[in-house]
């Protein structure tokens, strides 16, 4: 089958553990019953994968664990970004500080809503896995806008912390969250019955332009835009270079992230018998990508008001 810009079959079927699988798989549920699911009860994340962890189920012998190495590295991360958070917030002279917390704090919330979704937890089609991958995905899309917004901040245009700058922050998180919630909702529940949205038409094409669009290509948008404005920021405005490592290093582990998600995932899951997966390892990567995001954000902007680092 020939595969179109928007369609999710290629990585519903290679990639373990892709969260928006689980629209798909209760939009051809719902609409073509005739298509052959692996059943719900054993399901795990993905449209009929090559590869993938089982549903969670602890009655069974041996247990099955669900994704249980990403669950405790995303538990693990929970609490390092909550430390992060404290970290940005006690510098309170710093240039985008209340940015950056906004940032952290989405941050921190797509970790249990990834656990929960990647996790092999609930069972596969319930609504309650569809609402919260819905809701997963709208805060990925604003998390990314937050991202870059922070680097729109560093550039001063506006004043940090202001109602200048949190307004339209604020506004356009709300919006690439509701807009990009609704949307995954009626791909899996197809609540207009417009054709917009979905069912997929062929239906195991998986194909829905604005999710892939929104899930897919904004974040590596937004991710580029950000290293950009930010280089320019440390070595156009400040004129150093050291701090600019900082961000190198996080762009190299974000990347590093995607590339283990998307091709080195299905290599641990067949080598462990759909015990693991790589997506531990991506959130890990995610993670560190993060820290030293702050690290590099830390580096160019003053402790306290008395302090003479680089700006702020």
């Amino acid at each position: 089958m020939t595969v179109s810009f928007g369609d999710f079959s290629s990585l519903c079927h290679i990639v373990p553990s892709y969260p928006w699988c689980n629209l798909f798989y209760r939009q051809l549920q719902d609409n073509f019953p005739n298509i052959t699911l692996t059943p719900p009860a054993i399901a795990g994340v993905g449209v009929n994968p090559s590869c993938a962890i089982p549903l969670m189920d602890t009655s069974q012998s041996p247990e099955r664990l669900g994704n249980i190495a990403n669950v405790v590295m995303c538990a693990v991360s929970v609490f390092v970004v909550a430390a992060l958070i404290g970290l940005a917030w006690r510098r309170q002279a710093a240039v985008a500080r209340v940015e950056m917390v906004v940032f952290l704090s989405m941050y921190l919330v797509t970790l249990p809503l990834q656990l929960l979704t990647t996790g092999s937890i609930l069972r596969q089609g319930s609504q309650a896995l569809v609402a919260l991958t819905a809701v997963h995905a709208g805060v990925v899309a604003a998390l990314f806008w937050t991202l870059l917004g922070c680097a729109l901040v560093s550039m001063q245009v506006v004043e940090d912390g202001t109602l200048s700058s949190l307004v339209p922050l604020v506004v356009f998180i709300l919006a690439f969250f509701g807009i990009t919630t609704y949307i995954s909702l009626d791909v899996a529940l197809t609540i207009t019955h417009s054709g917009t949205f979905g069912p997929s038409n062929p239906p195991l094409a998986l194909h829905s332009i604005p999710i892939f669009v929104l899930t897919s290509m904004w974040p590596g948008i937004a991710a580029l835009l950000y290293f950009g404005i930010m280089s320019y920021v440390v070595l156009g405005i400040l004129r150093e270079v050291r701090p600019l490592w900082y961000y190198v290093l996080a762009a190299v582990l974000f990347v590093l992230s995607q590339l283990d998600y998307f091709l080195l995932s299905k290599v641990i899951c067949n080598a462990s018998s759909g015990k693991v997966d790589g997506s531990f390892i991506a959130t890990l990567l995610e993670t560190l990508a993060v820290g030293v995001l702050v690290w590099g954000w830390k580096s160019i902007t003053e402790d306290t008001w008395d302090d003479e680092t680089y700006y702020g």
